[in-house]
């Protein structure tokens, strides 16, 4: 038996292991996957998440092993600049920089951190039962009974279809592709990342290493048709757009619709919680996908300081932090279909170069904040 179980070796629930290893609490990981494999690419962690990974020690490691990013804009096509984050005041504020990084050179740093003994690996929730503690069943034949269950098993968690029984996927009706390539950028590019709006599609890049360049693109579903070509696609776009998508190899690149979680009404049950995506996921046009799921991790931790009571931890962990993710959800949903609109740009695009620096500014202020 278990004293704590958590479903999931993502982001979230990596980073809720190495919390409560903080707290010296014994605990067991379950990972689908046979290895940790690097799904996904490329990802950006945000001041708040590189806040929490100092705290547990972890913020060098991950500095060294990615690339500092200290600017970030909004471009058109041309490259021209429609909006820009102020990163270094950001940076000075807060006392931490945007790392963008390996997803799996992230998954890993965290993992060894735990320590792999602590890491089931090719264990695939099949089932999970409530009795007087839990009951899971895994693919491989594996039982295992656990107290405590910590979901963190993504948007389309077993945990909260069987137990809370809840979730709706709403689906945002856009294509996105995702990205690596061998590629030096121009030197203006070592540490700035980039995302350029056109009609109805969109086109983000970053470096994460010495020549290693993560990138995205997305296009509304109306205009996906099998085999699709992107160089013909986004042929419009500044050049340096092409080049990058000519350099990379066609197994380098995924293919993933932009989904998100309506919002739910509860996040746990007895001796149960939800973290990160199975609890509150969201399009990844924030950047904050990730970032809120350690920011979740770091909450309970702060929790576990005070009590050790578990019910009333998964309570008040809803309670501090449904506001913060219901608000990151609901404008990144919005952010997205701005971006993605296919009339009206030119009128889009001077609105919001017409907004005011330090509006923007004091929004991702907010949202860098920790709560406790």
């Amino acid at each position: 038996m278990n004293s704590i179980s958590i479903i999931g070796a993502g982001i979230g629930g990596l980073t809720l292991g190495n919390i409560l290893k903080q707290h010296h609490l014994d605990f067991t990981i379950y990972e689908s996957a046979p290895e940790i494999k690097p799904v996904g690419a490329g990802i950006m962690m945000a001041v708040n998440a590189m806040q929490i990974f100092e705290k547990l020690g972890l913020k060098e490691k991950i500095e060294n092993a990615g690339n500092k990013i200290h600017e970030i804009s909004i471009t058109d096509e041309k490259l021209k600049t429609i909006s820009t984050t102020d990163v270094l005041a950001l940076e000075k504020k807060f006392n931490s920089c945007n790392i963008a990084i390996h997803r799996a050179d992230l998954q890993n740093i965290l993992a060894e951190n735990i320590g792999f003994e602590n890491i089931k690996l090719d264990y695939n929730l099949n089932k999970i039962d409530k009795k007087e503690n839990y009951l899971l069943k895994f693919e491989n034949g594996n039982e295992i009974e656990s107290k405590i269950v910590f979901g963190a098993d993504g948007i389309h968690s077993k945990i909260r279809d069987q137990i809370l029984q809840t979730g709706k996927i709403r689906n945002a009706k856009q294509k996105c592709w995702r990205g690596l390539t061998d590629f030096n950028l121009p030197e203006k590019y070592d540490h700035h990342a980039l995302e350029i709006w056109e009609k109805g599609k969109r086109f983000g890049f970053v470096k994460l290493s010495e020549n290693k360049v993560y990138w995205y693109a997305l296009i509304n579903e109306n205009n996906y048709r099998e085999n699709i070509n992107l160089i013909e696609t986004f042929r419009d776009f500044d050049p340096l757009v092409l080049q990058i998508l000519e350099a990379t190899k066609p197994e380098n690149i995924i293919l993933n619709d932009i989904i998100d979680l309506a919002p739910i009404p509860k996040w746990f049950a007895d001796n149960l919680c939800l973290v990160g995506d199975a609890a509150h996921a969201t399009t990844p046009n924030m950047g904050q996908g990730a970032c809120q799921s350690i920011e979740d991790a770091y909450i309970i931790g702060k929790l576990l300081a005070k009590s050790k009571d578990f019910n009333s931890i998964f309570k008040e962990f809803q309670k501090i932090r449904r506001k913060k993710v219901d608000y990151i959800v609901n404008t990144s949903w919005k952010i997205g279909k701005l971006s993605q609109w296919e009339k009206g740009n030119s009128i889009r695009n001077f609105l919001m170069r017409s907004i005011p620096e330090s509006f923007n500014q004091k929004m991702i202020e907010k949202i860098l904040q920790l709560e406790m």
